[in-house]
């Protein structure tokens, strides 16, 4: 009898026929004579993390087609120096989406500097009107990066989800919360679960889909998987290894879990490239949405 080993999901290119596909709708679009949609990424302080994701995520903007401006303001920058910032990035008609990098320093309030961005322009999606509309079931809103890629992950090996259990472990306002919205709108049974729920384990083993986002690295083990489920793992955490090297993890402990689930994505190369496909992809709907004022 042969082992079994779950079906890795390729997160890196299903994001790269991701961003071709928007990148021949950008060059569309500019033909009949659309401008270039653009995107501003504001960073502020120098966090080393969030400065290799804002320089890969101008990288791919470019990628794509479109426009990246690049705002690198220092760790002592006031609130109101943000949000004179935003305010001007609004009324910018070359930019159609803004995004302000997580975390930022203490001084800075991130639901003030969040809300002050337009709604039309808010590609985080984590903005008051954006998230309503997706807790209303509304489907002309701008989705948050990380769960509409997380979806796409999933549609690439469910077309139809309807009825099936999906546990989602993490109830964060940027992965938990809107992506248990997005699978009840797949005509999900969806459960919200953290890491302060009851007998997780027993609750995972019910469960067809397993979305975890809680940056423990390892929670989720072999023996809490339904045979088969497909299993999404947001998490990533730096581990230190004996040999004195650093690794990637996520919050599924992979090698029990490859032998039992059906499908699975690795970290690094599952859900991280699918946030900045999504990113693209609701830039590219922010545009859509400016050409039609």
């Amino acid at each position: 009898m042969t082992s079994h080993s779950a079906t890795l999901i390729d997160g890196k290119a299903i994001a790269r026929g991701v961003t071709e596909t928007i990148r021949q709708e950008v060059e569309h679009l500019v033909r009949q004579g659309h401008t270039v949609p653009g995107l501003a990424v504001v960073l502020v302080g120098n966090d080393p993390a969030s400065e290799v994701y804002v320089k890969n995520k101008a990288l791919q903007t470019h990628h794509a087609g479109m426009r990246s401006f690049m705002h690198m303001l220092p760790q002592s920058t006031s609130q109101d120096e943000v949000l004179e910032l935003i305010a001007d990035l609004n009324k910018n008609p070359q930019i159609h989406g803004v995004l302000v990098q997580l975390p930022l320093p203490e001084q800075i309030d991130p639901v003030t500097v969040t809300n002050a961005i337009l709604p039309i322009k808010d590609v985080d999606g984590l903005g008051e009107v954006n998230a309503g509309r997706l807790a209303l079931g509304m489907t002309d809103g701008i989705v948050p990066c990380t769960p509409l890629g997380c979806l796409k992950l999933l549609k690439s090996v469910h077309e139809d989800m309807t009825g099936m259990n999906a546990l989602v472990i993490g109830a964060s306002i940027l992965v938990g919360r809107p992506m248990a919205q997005l699978l009840l709108k797949e005509n999900c049974t969806v459960t919200v679960a953290h890491i302060h729920t009851r007998d997780l384990p027993s609750l995972a083993r019910q469960a067809d889909i397993i979305v975890v986002a809680t940056g423990k690295s390892g929670l989720v083990r072999g023996d809490w998987i339904k045979p088969g489920a497909t299993v999404i793992d947001v998490g990533i955490t730096r581990i230190m290894q004996e040999n004195g090297r650093s690794r990637l993890v996520g919050d599924v402990n992979f090698e029990e879990v490859s032998k039992v689930a059906g499908y699975l994505t690795p970290v690094p190369g599952g859900v991280g490239p699918m946030t900045i496909a999504g990113l693209l992809h609701n830039t590219l709907q922010a545009a859509k949405l400016s050409y039609r004022e």
